[in-house]
C-alpha cells in the first residue's frame, strides 16, 4: 500500500513562499506520494460560535474530508506578526469544531520561512504548543530564513539549509 501525504501552506497568498517550500519538501520524498492543496480553493467565513450555528461550510467539511485521506502531512506555515495567517487559523478553527484531532494523530513536517531571518520561528514555536493537541505528531522542524536570498529558481541554493531539510523529510518519511 502506497503511502499518501497532504501538503499544503498556512497562507493565502498566490505567491506564497511556504507552499513554495512545502511544495519543494515534498518533491524530496522518495516512497510516498503527495498532494499539495491550496487553502483558496476552501474558502469559509470568519469562524464564530454564532456563524456555527449555520452549520459546517461546505469548505470546511471538503477540507475536513480532506485530512481524512492522508497517512502524514507536510506543513509550512506563514507568520504574520508572529502569529498564524488569518485563512489558516480559520480554517483549523473550523475543521477543530468536527474533529479536534485535525491532524488525525499522523505524522507532520512542520516548516515555515520568511523574508526576514528568523524564519517564522515565533509560528513555528507556537505550532509546537499547540499542533499535538489537534492530534499532530510533529516528528520533524524545518526552519528557512531570508527565503529570497535561500531560495531561488525552486531550490535551496545554500548547502547547509539543503541538507537540512533534506534530514528533515528523511525523518518524516521513515514515520509514515
Amino acid at each position: 500500500m502506497n503511502k499518501k501525504v497532504l501538503v499544503f501552506a498556512g497562507s493565502s497568498s498566490k505567491k506564497s513562499i511556504n507552499k513554495q517550500l512545502a511544495s519543494f519538501a515534498a518533491t524530496k520524498l522518495k516512497n510516498v506520494t503527495y498532494q499539495v492543496a491550496d487553502l483558496n480553493d476552501y474558502t469559509v467565513p470568519v469562524f464564530s460560535v454564532d456563524e456555527e450555528e449555520n452549520g459546517f461550510p461546505q469548505n470546511v467539511q471538503r477540507f475536513n474530508e480532506l485530512l481524512d485521506q492522508f497517512d502524514g502531512f507536510i506543513v509550512s506555515l506563514a507568520e504574520h506578526n508572529g502569529s498564524y495567517a488569518a485563512a489558516f487559523k480559520n480554517m483549523f478553527d473550523w475543521v477543530s469544531r468536527i474533529n479536534r484531532k485535525v491532524f488525525r494523530d499522523k505524522s507532520l513536517l512542520l516548516m515555515a520561512t520568511s523574508p526576514g531571518g528568523r524564519g517564522g520561528a515565533t509560528v513555528l514555536e507556537a505550532a509546537t504548543s499547540s499542533f499535538p493537541h489537534l492530534g499532530a505528531v510533529i516528528v520533524s522542524t524545518f526552519s528557512l530564513p531570508n527565503f529570497y536570498d535561500n531560495f531561488k529558481d525552486g531550490n535551496i541554493v545554500e548547502g547547509e539549509f539543503k541538507n537540512k531539510l533534506l534530514e528533515a523529510v528523511l525523518v518524516f518519511e521513515k514515520t509514515v
